[in-house]
């Protein structure tokens, strides 16, 4: 392929307009995306007939040359995608926008595939994963719901925290250790109904990238991994309607040119009602209610063929209302009700300066208020409890394309935490006093770099540096305690603005590819991550009642240390993938509650928590076929995930010290997909997951107080509910094979839970009155209870359309 040239030739060109047709030159350029998407295509082929030449496009879609006048035929063709044919007389200097179309029938549908085909042997990138939103909507969920986390479960080294969660742990790590990304905007509680579902409108989904090794350097914050999701852009030039009708939810999807080739826009929209469907879940759940809404909107501005100008808005509110737990503190609640709201707001512009040159520059917004609301017994009154973080980011990040084997971007990031603990109104009643915890100010300021570079033919490098400086300010009361912690001996009140505490660090980050043939890889990763934001609770599903801190004088920040090495390899023309990744990581001042802890109205955390090390270690297996009728994946994954407290003082410590497993240790996990694409219009999925049952604490004794009894607990997760297992099913039938039709709908019918297993979700202790299960628990004071909420199989029914 030839050398671009840009400005000399530009140049030369209108310099020589005088010039005979015969001589004369011209820039043709070239922009391919996906045409549904709108994500341009990195490594498409453009081939140019009669002078037999092209190019590659680079990582935003582009790419040009310089060709005598002429009339060319050219092609473009991408894996996956239909080619697009088309002549043109290249007279003048002509830039070409190409929308490329997936190969609706043809294609062999993956649930997961790589970017490009061999991307798993020649990128550097370790652990990163991509699914696509069409191959989500295949993974069967909880009611025949799409969703984004729970299709991330199914993949190695990822677990869900337990039954309908979607808190998700990656290679061991906790919840808040995610960092989840829409659109650049966080989400700080990604799921609806306490977990059963995420809360991405499904149709302006573009991408899922996920990152749990050498994390690029443009993201921090997280030490165990990143989601990144992206909503599509609207690259339309027609009105195009799509959408679906659930026993879960409806929604509705809208894009739309506003300013013909200026301005789209992308609207989605859901909504569900569930009160009806709990009961069937569990009987347990008679009681509860449960409403959700999510919206998302994107407006694209093209200003002129160098910018993009977007804005992105998202909102997502939850209500519903449990009777699992109904007493807080003091608080006699009849049951607990639960409304929670995130507000998001992007703007981002992206300047390209030529086709490997581009300046991108985000403001990102954001707002999340959860509320628990306590209805009172025997009377009207509601007593509220609210918290709320205010987020408020700026990036601007410089990348450029020298050439084909070095790339590189830079960039600088601000962040802003504005965190409100809580505060508690008793509304109109006596029988508790009003509380307002004081609010927390911090700064984060980084500076990054990475570099791309393919040294020699066989290798390739990801080498990146991540600078960031942590400052809490007041106004702020710092306490002091006596020797034991059991009691404040003083106070000292920090001005607004006023320095209380800062901290900083760099984070290298590191990926190696060395290709040994044409078809085995082997890679091997590094990456430095501090953390100074973290949730802090004390059940694997964190409650409404949680608490989001940063880091301050007494709480210091997370930081990891991960190291990864892997082989794969490819067969078959590369339709089947071997892969085999093995990691360590350790972890400092990681955060777990004291003995009997309970942070709800808590003025001074620290005295509920303490922070210690972990470690996390294991090996993970995948095998992918991605072609033929039938096609999929199974990975198994042994790994490890362990804690312990270095506090002297007795009461500060956790397992006395020593190491124990984390809620989230699973020594083996399995997952597996296959899919039989029989006729066109059906195809049938299995998904099956399994794994270790989750520790939990058994009491080492019982003692008596005023004729209750009492457990103790001294050690800590020192047992393991039963091995958890399920099976799922998904049948998809789409009727109309004439794809030039205007509406085009399918049905999606999925069994949850197949063969009705009764997966334990949590364990309890209850006083026992009489002689009921003493055949069990023979004279134990105490009982042991299992806590199933799938007990059987889930069937559900949704018809999806799309009018184009």
């Amino acid at each position: 392929m030839k050398k671009l040239l840009f400005f000399p030739l530009l140049f030369f060109a209108l310099a020589s307009s005088n010039v005979s047709g015969q001589d004369q030159e011209y820039i043709i350029s070239f922009q391919i995306l996906d045409q549904v998407s709108g994500i341009p295509l990195e490594n498409a082929d453009v081939f140019i007939r009669p002078c037999n030449c092209g190019g590659i496009s680079n990582g935003d879609g582009r790419t040009s040359l310089t060709l005598p006048e002429d009339t060319y035929t050219i092609t473009v063709s991408y894996i996956g995608f239909q080619d697009d044919v088309q002549t043109v007389l290249l007279n003048e200097n002509k830039f070409f926008k190409i929308e490329l179309y997936e190969k609706k029938e043809q294609l062999s549908e993956v649930i997961l595939r790589a970017k490009r085909i061999t991307d798993n042997l020649e990128s550097p990138q370790m652990g990163a994963l991509q699914l696509k939103a069409q191959e989500l909507k295949k993974i069967p969920a909880a009611l025949g719901e799409v969703d984004v986390l729970r299709g991330l479960t199914l993949l190695a080294g990822v677990n869900s925290a337990g039954e309908i969660s979607n808190g998700l742990s990656v290679r061991g790590g906790s919840l808040d250790q995610n960092l989840i990304l829409f659109d650049h905007a966080p989400i700080f509680n990604p799921t609806h109904l306490f977990g059963l579902f995420s809360v991405f409108t499904p149709d302006v989904l573009a991408s899922v990238d996920m990152y749990r090794a050498n994390i690029p350097s443009r993201y921090g914050g997280r030490i165990a991994s990143v989601i990144d999701v992206k909503v599509k852009n609207p690259y339309v030039d027609k009105l195009k309607l799509s959408g679906g009708l659930g026993l879960v939810s409806s929604r509705i999807t809208i894009e739309t040119p506003i300013i013909k080739d200026k301005l789209m826009v992308i609207a989605g929209v859901r909504a569900g009602l569930t009160d009806f469907l709990l009961p069937l879940v569990s009987e347990r759940l008679k009681n509860t209610k449960a409403r959700f809404y999510d919206g998302t909107i994107k407006l694209l501005y093209l200003p002129t063929e160098k910018d993009q100008i977007a804005f992105t808005g998202f909102y997502s509110k939850d209500f519903y209302q449990l009777d699992l737990i109904s007493k807080i503190e003091n608080i006699n609640a009849k049951n607990n009700q639960y409304d929670f709201k995130t507000i998001n707001g992007t703007i981002n512009w992206l300047h390209a300066f030529d086709s490997g040159t581009s300046l991108r520059n985000t403001l990102v917004a954001s707002n999340y208020t959860p509320k628990t609301i306590f209805p009172e017994v025997d009377n009207d009154n509601e007593i509220e409890f609210e918290s709320q973080i205010n987020y408020l980011n700026f990036t601007s990040e410089f990348s450029k394309e020298t050439h084909s084997d070095l790339k590189y971007y830079l960039g600088v990031k601000a962040n802003q935490y504005k965190i409100y603990p809580g505060t508690l109104d008793p509304g109109s009643g006596n029988s508790i006093n009003p509380v307002t915890l004081a609010s927390e100010t911090s700064y984060e300021f980084s500076g990054y770099a990475n570099v791309d570079w393919d040294p020699i033919s066989n290798l390739s490098v990801s080498a990146g540096l991540r600078y960031t400086s942590f400052l809490f300010v007041g106004p702020y009361t710092l306490g002091e305690f006596n020797e034991t912690g059991s009691a404040i001996i003083g106070t000292q009140f920090f001005e607004k603005g006023e320095k209380v505490k800062s901290y900083d660090g760099l984070e290298p980050r590191l990926g190696l590819n060395l290709k040994l043939g044409e078809t085995i890889s082997m890679k091997a990763s590094y990456a430095r991550v501090n953390q100074y934001l973290q949730n802090v609770y004390n059940s694997t599903t964190p409650l409404p009642t949680s608490r989001w801190k940063t880091a301050d004088p007494s709480i210091k920040p997370q930081t990891s240390d991960a190291y990864g090495l892997g082989f794969y390899k490819n067969l078959n023309d590369n339709a089947i993938e071997f892969g085999v990744e093995g990691y360590y990581r350790v972890a400092k001042n990681n955060l777990t509650y004291k003995p009997g802890a309970d942070f709800f109205l808590e003025e001074f955390l620290e005295r509920d928590i303490v922070q210690g090390e972990g470690e996390a270690y294991g090996v993970e297996f995948s095998f992918k076929k991605t072609k033929g009728r039938f096609n999929g994946w199974f990975n198994y994954t042994w790994s490890r995930s362990f804690l312990r407290s270095q506090n002297e003082r007795l009461a500060d410590r956790v397992n006395n010290n020593k190491w124990y497993p984390s809620d989230f240790d699973r020594p083996h996990v399995l997952n597996a997909t296959v899919n039989f694409e029989g006729e066109k219009n059906h195809v049938f999925s299995f998904n099956f997951t399994g794994q270790t049952g989750r520790p939990y604490t058994v009491a080492n004794s019982v003692f008596a107080l005023e004729d209750i009894n009492i457990p103790i607990f001294v050690e800590r997760n020192n047992a393991r509910l039963r091995p958890y297992h399920r099976l799922d099913f998904s049948w998809k039938i789409k009727y109309g094979k004439n794809l030039t039709r205007k509406w085009v709908g399918d049905w999606t019918f999925t069994v949850y839970n197949l063969y009705s297993r009764r997966n334990p979700f949590n364990l309890y202790y209850a006083q026992r009155t009489g002689p009921e299960n003493s055949e069990i628990f023979l004279g134990s004071p105490l009982g042991s209870y299992e806590l199933s909420i799938m007990n059987s199989p889930l069937f559900s029914l949704t018809y999806n359309f799309v009018f184009d």
